[in-house]
């Protein structure tokens, strides 16, 4: 019996009994959608991480040198007691940073976790829950802020805890209804302060704001709210191939100045955006060892379903099997026409279930801030997935079918 004949006997079964089909797919069709719609949205993170969280706090072609790094949460306890007994950075820390790398584009300050939040007042109108950062000039070239109005934060404001402040663009739009605030006096924290500079918006990344902050001289910031604990050095260099080299000189000149011996850990974290973005990558993977369980299971109950229909399939078509035996079939034609159909079966919930996950990671897409990328292997995956239920739990009606006895076969009703 030709593969073509086989195959066209299959797509005959399963039109005719389209709705049995559906119901017998359903378990596959929701777990390979469930499948390829949370691999689209972890997918979707990571690289949305990748190209937006992680420059966007950190800074592109930049490096930082941190108290602790930035992955805390998947650190032990013990180890983490000893990161809590580190020295802080300080301005020291950044000059024999600054010493060790000439060519570094740009070096500044900011003060780190725990950020403090405010609200920022001017006249009658209040804004709540507004980010406060201390930082020294050059971090403003570092994170590549744009200007909208004035000018960025100086040496000088830092140097003379000058109480001036520059805001974000919600400070502008919801404060100044976006006309240009520089000159005016708003309220940092209860202290009057005069803005001398406005940032164009940065935009929303998963729905949180990078333009509800407000940036003060760090020595102002510090007079106002204490050195914090995880005060940050970031290095801009003019290129992304130089920045392993440099977080290299960096790490050398800050053991040397914190007196570390050989073979003594680092007191101190070098770190890139790529370590923001394998941290994510490390919560992400948990996910994904909790999902093949989930899926498993839907897969399974599915595949049962799927091997309970064809053994209803073949007792219903006894009759036919004996005839076709009588006629000449062998064993291995009756064998591939019901593994075929199986397959056939199982593969096509594999493809409605691809589609619905493709369908349901455009919807979660476009109702919140979560994005998703649905990526061919995963699909690829989804379809092998359902090929190989055809596959597994076809084989036994199929043999079933195979090794009937035509004689016995043709008595049946």
């Amino acid at each position: 019996m030709r593969f073509d004949d086989v195959l066209l006997t299959a797509i005959t079964q399963i039109r005719a009994n389209k709705l049995r089909s559906f119901f017998t797919l359903l378990g596959i069709i929701v777990s390979v959608a469930f499948l390829v719609a949370v691999i689209a949205v972890i997918q979707g993170m990571n690289a949305y991480v990748k190209e937006n969280v992680a420059d966007a706090m950190i800074g592109s072609n930049t490096f930082q040198v941190r108290r602790t790094p930035i992955n805390i949460t998947l650190i032990q306890d013990d180890e983490w007691a000893r990161m809590q007994r580190r020295r802080k950075i300080t301005p020291g820390d950044a000059q024999i940073v600054e010493t060790a790398l000439p060519d570094a584009q740009a070096i500044g300050m900011t003060s780190g976790f725990p950020t403090p939040t405010t609200d920022i007042t001017w006249k009658a109108k209040t804004l709540g829950s507004i980010l406060v950062f201390g930082v020294t000039a050059p971090y403003q070239e570092i994170q590549d802020y744009r200007f909208q109005f004035g000018e960025p934060l100086s040496e000088v404001d830092v140097r003379e805890r000058r109480l001036v402040v520059v805001v974000g663009a919600d400070i502008t739009d919801k404060l100044f209804d976006g006309r240009n605030p520089v000159g005016e006096t708003i309220h940092v924290h209860g202290i009057p302060m005069t803005i001398i500079g406005a940032i164009a918006s940065k935009g929303r990344v998963l729905g949180q704001s990078f333009d509800g902050m407000v940036l003060l001289p760090i020595t102002t910031f510090e007079s106002l709210y204490g050195r914090r604990q995880n005060t940050t050095i970031s290095i801009k260099m003019p290129t992304a191939e130089q920045v392993e080299p440099a977080m290299g000189r960096a790490q050398e000149a800050m053991r040397l100045a914190h007196r570390l011996r050989p073979g003594q850990s680092d007191d101190f974290s070098v770190e890139t955006s790529s370590s923001l973005v394998d941290f994510w990558k490390q919560l992400t993977r948990v996910l994904f060892t909790v999902i093949p369980a989930v899926v498993a299971i839907g897969i399974i109950v599915g595949g049962i379903v799927v091997m309970n229909i064809m053994l209803m399939a073949v007792r219903e078509r006894t009759h036919e099997i004996g005839l076709r035996k009588s006629v000449g079939a062998r064993r291995r034609d009756i064998l591939s026409q019901f593994l075929v159909e199986s397959v056939m079966l199982a593969f096509l919930g594999g493809a409605l279930g691809a589609a619905g996950g493709w369908a349901f990671a455009g919807m979660i897409a476009a109702a919140s801030p979560l994005p998703a990328r649905v990526t061919a292997w995963s699909i690829a995956a989804a379809l092998a997935l359902g090929a190989g239920v055809g596959i597994v739990f076809g084989v036994y009606p199929a043999s079933r079918a195979a090794a009937l006895d035509p004689v016995a076969a043709m008595r049946a009703d």
